[in-house]
C-alpha cells in the first residue's frame, strides 16, 4: 500500500512540476529552465545526502551496468520534453500522454527484460489494458476539439 501511495505523490510531483518548469522557460529558455532544475536537484540530493547517514559516494562509480549512470543525462532531456509537451498540448493532455507512454516502455522494458530488470511473462490481458489506454489518449484528445 505505502508504494502505491508513493506513486500517487509521484505522479502528482510530476505533474506539478511540469508546469512550474514551463513557468520558468517562459522568463528564461529551455534550456537555462532544465539546467536550473538540474541544479537545483543536485543540492536537493546534496542536502538529503547529509542528513541520511552519508553513505559512500564513490558506490556510485561501482555500478556494474555503467550504462545506468546516464540517468541524469536523461534527466535533463526528461525535463525538456516535458516543457516542450506541455507548452504545446497544455498540461493535461501533454501528462496524460507522457503516462500512457511511460507505462508503455516499462511494460516493453520488463517484457524483454531490459537494462537489468526482471524479466515479466506476455499477458493478452495487459496489452488490452495498453490499447485501451491508448484509447483513451486519443478520447482526450478528442472531448472538445469541436466545442469552441
Amino acid at each position: 500500500m505505502a508504494g502505491f501511495i508513493i506513486a500517487i505523490v509521484s505522479g502528482a510531483l510530476m505533474s506539478i512540476q511540469g508546469i512550474f518548469n514551463t513557468n520558468v522557460t517562459k522568463s528564461s529558455s529551455i534550456w537555462v529552465a532544465a539546467g536550473f532544475v538540474q541544479l537545483t536537484a543536485l543540492a536537493t540530493c546534496l542536502i538529503m545526502w547529509l542528513f541520511n547517514g552519508r553513505p559512500e559516494v564513490s558506490g556510485v562509480l561501482r555500478v556494474d551496468n555503467k550504462v545506468s549512470l546516464l540517468g541524469g543525462v536523461i534527466g535533463a532531456f526528461i525535463t525538456f520534453t516535458v516543457v516542450k509537451s506541455v507548452s504545446e498540448l497544455g498540461i493535461a493532455k501533454a501528462e496524460i500522454t507522457i503516462v500512457v507512454a511511460q507505462v508503455i516502455v516499462a511494460y516493453l522494458i520488463e517484457l524483454f527484460g531490459l537494462f537489468g530488470s526482471k524479466k515479466a511473462e506476455f499477458s493478452w490481458l495487459k496489452l488490452l489494458a495498453l490499447i485501451i489506454a491508448v484509447g483513451g489518449v486519443f478520447m482526450f484528445y478528442m472531448v472538445g476539439k469541436n466545442e469552441s
